[in-house]
């Protein structure tokens, strides 16, 4: 096995008593964000980064593709290709709907006030800015259901803090509701943009150009280690600068920029305003 320093050793410990039982599992880099996609995997090639219509872990033996590299499997958690993760990870996560669990993630004193007054007690983590409140039963998560309130459960990752304090609860009704309130989590709509205004063939129409250009915006994205409202803004200008007169942009592309953003825990309607502003700033 790779030597790791003794922090590190303490994360595959943590990891592997969660494994045990039966919590699924994921290391973490700083910035609490997940190790990115090796070669064999990028693009989504192995269909099993969760895109909405594969979800769930693929067969690569790496950490890839965020929540759904989470695993009960000690052998994988104490495999070669892990054991280089843990030598770089930061944290332990694990995938909250993967062990029956909703996360209610408040990030704030106003959020943990609404808590209190507003859902049953349950089992408390402390957090470095607030709380996270647990309960039983696995549910859709969404961001940004209030203010300060995540919800992570099904398909997201939370960051392991210790068991907590108190007894976990049922997953009250409202905290669904929360959610059901919310717009749905869809594919981005097909983006229209002006036609090339010299008519003729659109310059950038080749497969490797804009498989190239798409595929780079993606890895900005899924790399961003902070500011990630930021880094999404930035992305799809330059990809609009490039590509959004000419008309080469297909719904398929957007998608795809759209739910690597997603992965990184945008919402829907942040993507739709992100992709706003940016045509609105080129002036498309």
């Amino acid at each position: 096995m790779t030597h790791m320093p003794p922090a590190r050793g303490e994360h595959l410990a943590t990891a592997l008593a969660l494994a045990a039982a039966g919590v699924p599992v994921l290391p973490l880099r700083a910035g609490k964000v997940p190790f990115g996609n090796c070669r064999s995997c990028e693009h989504n090639e192995c269909g099993g980064r969760p895109n909405m219509k594969t979800p769930g872990p693929c067969a690569c033996p790496a950490p890839c593709h965020g929540w759904a590299a989470a695993t009960t499997d000690p052998t994988v958690v104490n495999s070669p290709e892990w054991s280089r993760a843990w030598c770089e990870a930061a944290a332990v996560a694990y995938h909250p709907g993967g062990a029956g669990v909703t996360v209610v993630d408040l990030d704030n004193a106003d959020a943990i006030a609404w808590a209190r007054e507003a859902l049953p007690a349950t089992r408390t983590v402390r957090t470095t800015r607030g709380e996270h409140w647990l309960y039983r039963g696995a549910m859709t998560s969404a961001n940004a259901v209030r203010p300060g309130v995540d919800i992570k459960s099904s398909m997201a990752y939370a960051r392991w803090l210790g068991p907590g304090t108190g007894t976990m609860t049922a997953l009250p009704e409202m905290v669904r509701a929360r959610v059901v309130q919310k717009p749905a989590a869809v594919r981005p709509a097909a983006v229209t943009v002006p036609a090339p205004t010299s008519g003729g063939k659109c310059p950038h129409r080749t497969p490797t150009y804009l498989a190239r250009g798409i595929a780079m915006a993606e890895q900005r994205i899924t790399e961003a280690a902070a500011a990630v409202h930021a880094t999404v803004f930035a992305t799809f200008l330059a990809v609009l600068s490039t590509h959004g007169r000419c008309g080469c942009l297909t719904e398929a592309h957007t998608a795809r920029l759209f739910t690597a953003a997603q992965a990184k825990g945008e919402s829907p309607r942040h993507c739709a305003d992100a992709w706003t502003n940016a045509l609105t700033r080129l002036g498309l």
